[in-house]
Formats: C-alpha cells, structure tokens, sequence
C-alpha cells in the first residue's frame, strides 16, 4: 500500500546506531531505536554496552510472560524509571510481594466494582463533548481534552467527593515526571550501578515529593472519613486483603499502588483515545460505520457501561488504534537464568525486550500490518493472544484492563455519535515514545457537530 495511505508511523532504523547513537535516539524517540528487521523477523539480538535481544515470535514471548515468568522479571532500567514514582507498588513488585499485592487488589477491578464507576466515565464524556461543542468550529486538540477527560475520571473513581484532593498538583507532577524522569540514560544503557546518579530523576524528585505527599493526605482523610456509598478506587483499596496471608496494604504501599493506578490508568486511556479519534478522521468510511453504530445505541444518550456490550465496532477501532499505537511500545525484562529463545542463548543479565511496537507491526504475523483494519478484529480468536499485547499477559497483566476498555469506549462512543472529526492539514500527529506513546504535537481535529 501507498505509504501516503497509511496512517502516521515511527521511522525504524535501518542501520546501526552503536551507543551514543542509541541514546540520543532514546531520549528523543525511544522507539527510533528499534531496527526495520523488528518487522520482518521473530528476533533481533546485539550489544549495546550490555547484551539485548528484542523478541518478536509469540512463543517465544508466551514462554517469557507465562511459562518462565519468574525468570524473566521487570528491568534495573524500567524499575530505575519508575521505582521513585510508585515505590514497589504491583506494577514493579516481583516474586511474593508481588503476589500478595495483586491478590489483595483483584477484587478492586472485578466487573461489578468496574460497572459501579461507569457513571463518573459517562458524566466525563459528557463533559468532553460540551467543551468541544463551544470550541467549534476552531480546530481541537483532542490529545490534551482526552487527558483532561480521563483525568477526571480517575481523580473521581479515585477520590470521589474529597475535597482535600489537589488534582491539579497531581496532574502536574505527573507531567514533570514524565517529562524528566522518563527519558533513558546513556548510564542506563551501559549497564552501570543504580547507585549512580541520573540527572533526570533528580531534576523530577520535587514533583514526585509533592505526589506523594498528596495521596498521603487524601488516604489519611479518607480512613478518618469512611468509605461512600459506592465505594471507589481508594475504599477498595483500603478494604481489600490478600485471602491467603490476610495482609492488607499500608499507608505507603496504598498511596504507591494509587499513583500507579492514576498515572497508568489516565494517561495511557487518553493516549488510546486521542489515537482512535485520529483514526476515525483519517478514515472517514470507518467513522461513518461506527456512528451509525452509536446512533442506533446511544439514541441520542450520553454511553452508559451497559451500552459497552452492543458496540462491537467501536471496541474493534479501540483494540485496532492500541495495536498500531500501544502506551507502552517496548517492554524490558532482564534474564535471571540461561534460556533459549528462538534458537538463540539467553545469558543471566541479558536484556531481553518485547518490542511490542514491532510485534504488533511484524509481517510475519499480520496482513498489511501498518494499515488501519478494524475488521482484523471482528474475530478475537483468529488473533494470536501473544501477537498482541497492549495489556501484556500472563499472570501480570494490566489489572485495570476492564476498567480502561470500559472508559474507552463509553468516551469515544458519545463523541462519534455528537460530532463528525476532521483532520487539519499539516497537523497531523507525530508518534513519539519517552515513557508512553504519545501524538508529540497533539492530535487536531476539527469537530462537526451532527
């Protein structure tokens, strides 16, 4: 297919950068770093100052995140990032700690307590919708009202009704994190002690100081106030108990997993989001298709979370945009033992990654694989599970899953039925990766209502 047909894509490398080469492509794209062959081939394997391999073969993956998982634990350098934002929170947690974490906070995400949120997602589109309304026929940016939209959801499910809760601060902040912490180091890349200083964690420690310092405040508030009456995020949290040891979380490890929840659960929605209305704009034929779904659901009414079930096609443009445009494009793990995949030796230390950007892209496993086909999910069970991977697997998959599908869809459903998006020329977004995949210059789009 003409190239010009396609939808915005990374520029893959197509000769090797060597080290400093890698870091300069790391910290403005980290997913510049990955070779053209991560499309074209199961695995790629060098040395950067430390042996790495990236994994693009679904078996090889499934025996990483499923078969082998305790030998294939989270990176120094992905814990380095992140460790001083979220503490060992279940995102970054191994072994037992990990396990009883993710036991104590399953029942926080099951269907019903998922369901019972639904309201605050519905109350927000609506939202999203009337600020888009007044600002038409001006040309949007849909990227940072999708952040603010899921913001509000999550500071809502998350501290619904408290008034002591500075969101703006915590916004903020996360936006600095991002912004500096973010960014890979050359010390990083060469394997070096984490003992050693990274300026850019430094330079955002004030910010995640102040994060922190929030969510203490508001868990404190909370436990003198008492839950509501339909519990959100935090009172499951502060109920909740791992049935096996009976363990419950303390101050420190509920405000570490609720950072986790809010910069995870908004920013990588909003992403999806902005992304799938970029979609739909560059593909009018597939807007239609999808408003037309809306109308005869929606009638006219903001998405419910009982409407999610009837709008199979929206969920199919969602799954469709985070297979071309996955929040997380790369994951990182280091090898605890010798292993072999696809043939080749894995050494203890070795950085193995999935390149999760190029799997979902690799023509060894997709047909036209940088196209936008929502129709490629009209069978789930004709998809590979371990070919696509915006949630990862195995028994560490994202546990808010549910509840990001669930918002995504309730948010675009109510917009696609409201307005018709527009592209604007010479605007179109610039995919990017520091921590996330974002649209670097935002997604603007016209909005037309209908």
């Amino acid at each position: 297919m003409d190239t010009a047909q396609l939808p915005v894509h990374v520029p893959l490398a197509t000769q090797p950068l060597g080290v400093l080469g890698s870091l300069k492509a790391a910290r403005s794209n980290l997913l510049s770093i990955l070779p053209q062959i991560a499309v074209q081939q199961p695995m790629v394997s060098g040395r950067t100052g430390i042996r790495w391999h990236m994994v693009m073969d679904p078996t090889a993956i499934r025996r990483m995140l499923l078969e082998k998982v305790d030998d294939y634990p989270k990176s120094k350098a992905t814990k380095n990032i992140l460790r001083p934002a979220i503490g060992d929170s279940l995102f970054i947690a191994e072994g037992a700690h990990w396990r009883w974490q993710r036991r104590a906070a399953a029942p926080v995400f099951s269907h019903r307590n998922v369901m019972n949120l639904a309201p605050v997602m519905s109350a927000a589109a609506e939202h999203s919708a009337e600020r888009i309304a007044q600002a038409t026929p001006a040309a949007v940016d849909l990227m940072e009202d999708m952040v603010r939209t899921t913001f509000d959801v999550i500071s809502d499910v998350t501290f619904s009704g408290q008034d002591t809760f500075d969101s703006d601060a915590v916004h903020r902040a996360i936006d600095l994190y991002i912004a500096e912490a973010g960014k890979i180091s050359l010390l990083d890349m060469l394997g070096l002690p984490d003992w050693i200083p990274r300026p850019g964690r430094i330079m955002s420690a004030g910010g995640v100081t102040q994060m922190k310092r929030v969510a203490d405040d508001a868990i404190e508030a909370r436990r003198q106030r008492g839950a509501g009456d339909i519990p959100d995020l935090l009172d499951l949290l502060l109920a909740g108990e791992d049935p096996e040891t009976k363990r419950t979380m303390n101050t420190s490890e509920l405000r570490d997993n609720l950072l986790t929840f809010i910069v995870a659960g908004h920013e990588t929605t909003a992403l999806t989001l902005a992304w799938s209305l970029y979609l739909c704009a560059f593909d009018p034929s597939v807007q239609d298709r999808a408003r037309a779904e809306v109308q005869s659901v929606l009638k006219g009414q903001t998405a419910t979370g009982e409407d999610v079930q009837n709008l199979p096609f929206i969920r199919q443009i969602i799954d469709e945009t985070l297979r071309l445009y996955p929040p997380a494009g790369i994951i990182s793990r280091t090898a605890q033992k010798a292993d072999t995949l696809c043939g080749r030796d894995i050494r203890p230390g070795d950085t193995v990654m999935i390149p999760i950007y190029a799997l979902q892209r690799n023509h060894l496993l997709w047909d036209d694989p940088d196209a936008f086909r929502p129709d490629r999910f009209a069978d789930r069970a004709a998809i590979d599970r371990y070919a696509y991977l915006p949630f990862g697997d195995g028994p560490r998959i994202c546990i808010g899953a549910s509840f990001a599908i669930q918002e995504a869809v309730i948010i675009l459903a109510t917009l696609l039925a409201r307005f018709r998006f527009h592209p604007v020329a010479g605007r179109a977004p610039d995919p990017v990766m520091i921590l996330t995949l974002r649209p670097n210059n935002g997604v603007w789009l016209t909005a037309e209502p209908v």
